[in-house]
């Protein structure tokens, strides 16, 4: 007895299933070693609040934003339900006719409007080697049986907090039955505003006190204080300047959090002992657990699943997921009569850094005339982008050159020498408009390379800037701060911080309205995004010349930064769904799942249980395909969120029935064309059980073969 309660007072133990074991004594339940600080629990009752909805249910999630009583001081609760509301309705089209209520939604399946009562525990927890700490949740629901106990991780997409994979695989995995565990993977709001040495608390409450926060900048007050005199007003972020690269442990982070899920479960149905501890009942062995989510968070689960030495994990289901596969030209990529890929593979920061450099100018093609919401580009700004580029002989045109020239040739550089699809055209424009090359180059360039915000990698900083003052520098308003955990996405520009050229002409300036040294006139801040394609592809984006001094050690430990998250492609022969649109603008697909699945092949052979499916007419984010972003969206894409939820539905099937995954193939799904139409099965059919041979996905002689 006194061995056992020796045991239940060691709450740190590394290995949670491990701890005081020995074949006399079987292993008490231990808070894992990882955790750092209190263990935060609440229970939801279904009715006034829930795990999936806030409290808000479907109809809320399809409604009006949540408001604050008083905006300057939110309460947890009140950030937690604008955190969920604002992440749920990122990823999911909630608009009538587009799927929701019908394919997908907290409502189907359901009696009511699709609340869930259950417990949900949270913690910080902390990786070997570094204190940097990032988000742990589980979510356990009532309807949790511990007799045939399941698990679903979801780690969060893009650079999103602890909910951002709520509505993904939080939902499906909730309405399940199962366990949810969640990470922020080290992203997150995470903001630290340097004036005032304001954080994040863990519940998105602001404090400038000395405590836990999600994130603080590796500044000394001298330090701050020297900066702050330079450059007022400036915040630092997690994601882009916590010098831990965060996604290099992205799987380690999404195992943590399995081994925190195991606690919380045997916390909950262990077997008692005495009245102070308790034994796991709950165990990778007897458990069911999925490794999902999208995005980002995907690419963290299939990090995961390949790193798992433990047996933690016993099937994958991922959508778009953002992986860097490592880089291998044993084997090509081609669909249909296209031309063979073989500078596949590229990394997120190279083709990124390519269309933050090349978009503005592509815009100003005459085929993207008609692209959606390409309006909204400015076309003079667009134009000085294309005569900076043509002028730093960086397109292949002769000199006075027509502006339809530069631009078309743009886009044939990004097309035939980054290996961008035709298909993915169309949304790259107002993916650009909403900033989203700009901002994943500026934030993963530091990231990379373990950059402080004392850097200002490019002269690049974040800010709030005054759009009625030429967009100089400002102080982010008190009430935007206090809601900043529950309105940010994790990377500016975002919540009201931009991203600011500090040597633009005339003063620091927002990028996007900011002119370059020498420029003409507006041109994005080109300048800053040449600086970023330098780093990213080690030489001077310009001259090609060798870099030097600080900017050549910089991009070296970028370059070191990007192979540490490189995917091996080995999955351990676990069963894998990978579902990815072809549309997709953000995570080219040449680059990120087509070699992922090439590179498995390879590596696994014949033991590969891996399963590609790329879905016609969807894209990356399918927020887009609502009716409110006008032609051109709702009317030719289909949410690829369905499809997502049919490869869960399949890697379940195949682990509780035994029924086969199955074979990789091309889903040709109808767009609905009139908006009036809501879809119905005929425009989303289901991936086939035994695909016609014409839309097969095949690997043979080292070719990914694609069909059309």
């Amino acid at each position: 007895m006194k061995r056992i309660m020796l045991c239940a007072a060691i709450g740190a133990s590394v290995a949670t299933l491990t701890a005081c074991n020995d074949n006399d004594n079987p292993p008490l339940n231990s808070v894992p070693g990882f955790v750092q600080g209190e263990i935060q629990q609440t229970s939801y009752d279904g009715v006034t609040d829930d795990l999936l909805t806030a409290g808000l249910g479907a109809s809320g999630l399809a409604g009006a934003a949540p408001a604050f009583d008083d905006p300057l001081n939110p309460t947890p609760a009140e950030l937690r339900r604008l955190a969920i509301y604002n992440n749920y309705r990122a990823l999911v089209d909630t608009s009538a006719g587009g799927g929701y209520g019908t394919f997908f939604g907290p409502q189907v399946g359901a009696e009511d409007d699709g609340l869930i009562a259950g417990d949900e525990f949270i913690a910080y927890m902390t990786l070997p080697g570094t204190d940097v700490p990032f988000t742990v949740m589980a979510q356990v629901p009532d309807s949790f049986d511990p007799e045939r106990p399941c698990m679903v991780t979801a780690p969060s997409s893009g650079s999103r907090g602890i909910y951002g994979a709520i509505g993904t695989a939080g939902e499906w995995g909730l309405k399940k039955g199962c366990a949810v565990v969640y990470t922020d993977k080290g992203t997150g709001t995470g903001s630290h505003n340097l004036e005032t040495n304001t954080a994040q608390r863990i519940d998105g409450t602001l404090t400038d006190a000395d405590e836990a926060v999600q994130f603080r900048a590796d500044l000394t007050d001298e330090q701050r204080a020297e900066f702050n005199s330079n450059w007022p007003d400036r915040f630092a972020w997690k994601h882009a300047h916590s010098k831990a690269n965060p996604e290099a442990d992205w799987g380690q982070h999404v195992l943590q959090s399995i081994e925190f899920g195991f606690y919380v479960l045997n916390e909950k149905f262990g077997d008692p002992v005495g009245t102070v501890a308790v034994r796991p009942t709950i165990t990778p062995e007897n458990t069911l657990v999925i490794a999902s989510s999208i995005s980002n968070g995907g690419g963290s689960s299939v990090r995961a699943a390949e790193q798992d030495t433990d047996g933690l994990i016993d099937g994958v289901a991922v959508s778009e997921p953002n992986v860097n596969p490592k880089v291998d030209r044993s084997f090509t990529i081609v669909q249909g009569d296209g031309p063979v890929i073989t500078e596949h593979s590229r990394s997120l920061l190279d083709y990124t850094t390519a269309l933050a450099v090349y978009q503005g100018c592509a815009n100003q093609a005459s085929v993207n005339a008609t692209a959606p919401l390409n309006f909204l580009n400015d076309a003079t700004v667009g134009a000085s982008i294309c005569a900076a580029l043509a002028d730093k002989n960086l397109l292949a045109v002769e000199p006075g050159a027509t502006l339809e020239e530069q631009a078309t040739d743009a886009l044939r550089i990004l097309n035939e020498e980054f290996g961008i699809q035709p298909e993915q055209n169309p949304l790259a424009p107002v993916h650009f408009f909403s900033r989203i090359p700009q901002s994943i180059s500026m934030t993963y360039a530091n990231a990379y390379g373990r950059a402080g915000v004392e850097d200002r990698v490019c002269s690049l900083s974040l800010a709030a800037t005054d759009g009625e003052n030429l967009d100089a520098v400002t102080q982010l308003s008190a009430t935007a701060e206090a809601a900043l955990f529950a309105t940010s996405n994790g990377i500016p520009p975002t919540g009201g911080v931009n991203i600011v050229y500090d040597d633009a002409v005339g003063q620091p300036t927002n990028l996007e309205f900011s002119t370059s040294p020498g420029a003409a006139g507006e041109d994005y801040g080109l300048e800053a995004l040449l600086c970023l394609r330098s780093l990213a592809q080690g030489t001077d984006a310009v001259t090609g010349a060798a870099l030097e001094g600080e900017q050549a050690e910089l991009a070296a430990a970028i370059a070191e930064g990007i192979e540490e998250v490189r995917a091996s492609g080995n999955l351990q022969g676990k069963p894998t769904v990978f579902v990815t649109g072809r549309a997709d603008a953000i995570l080219p697909i040449n680059h990120t799942s087509r070699p992922y699945f090439g590179l498995n092949q390879t590596v696994e052979g014949e033991n590969s249980n891996l399963r590609y499916y790329e879905v016609l007419n969807a894209h990356h984010l399918d927020i887009l395909n609502g009716p409110q972003f006008g032609p051109g969206l709702a009317d030719s894409y289909v949410p690829l969120h369905h499809y997502y939820f049919q490869a869960l539905d399949l890697v379940w099937a195949n682990l509780t029935e035994n029924q086969p995954l199955p074979p990789s193939q091309v889903v040709r799904t109808v767009p609905r064309g009139d908006v009036a139409n809501p879809l119905s099965s005929d425009n989303l059919p289901d991936i086939a059980a035994e695909p016609a041979p014409e839309d097969r996905i095949l690997f043979e002689e080292n070719q990914v073969v694609i069909p059309d």
